[in-house]
């Protein structure tokens, strides 16, 4: 497998964590069975597409792209729908998790 397929893998694992996300403050507390069934569904296909990335990409990296992204991604979604905007230092912390991110992708080297 190349490392072109690993990073179609982590954008997928990506989506999917996204997706898990949104349909996760739908759940109620997870007393709605539809969004908790398309959760749960998103959630382990999230991890299945994590788990195949990780073939070709190391651990560390597939783990900081996955979790900076979707952090990201959900702030985003959060400001969007709900219209929760972070303060100065959410901005800020977010903006420290993209960099963090661009870093290990385009910097970082393993062994």
């Amino acid at each position: 497998m190349t490392n072109i397929l690993g990073y179609a893998y982590l954008l997928l694992a990506v989506i999917l964590g996204i997706t898990s996300n949104g349909f996760l403050k739908t759940t109620n507390g997870f007393t709605n069975l539809v969004p908790t069934a398309m959760c749960i569904i998103t959630i382990v296909l999230c991890i299945f597409f994590l788990a195949k990335a990780m073939m070709t990409i190391p651990v560390g990296f597939t783990y900081a792209t996955y979790g900076g992204l979707t952090i990201t991604a959900v702030t985003i979604f959060g400001i969007l729908k709900y219209n929760q905007v972070p303060n100065i230092y959410g901005i800020i912390g977010i903006s420290l998790i993209i960099i963090g991110v661009i870093l290990v992708n385009f910097l970082g080297k393993t062994n």
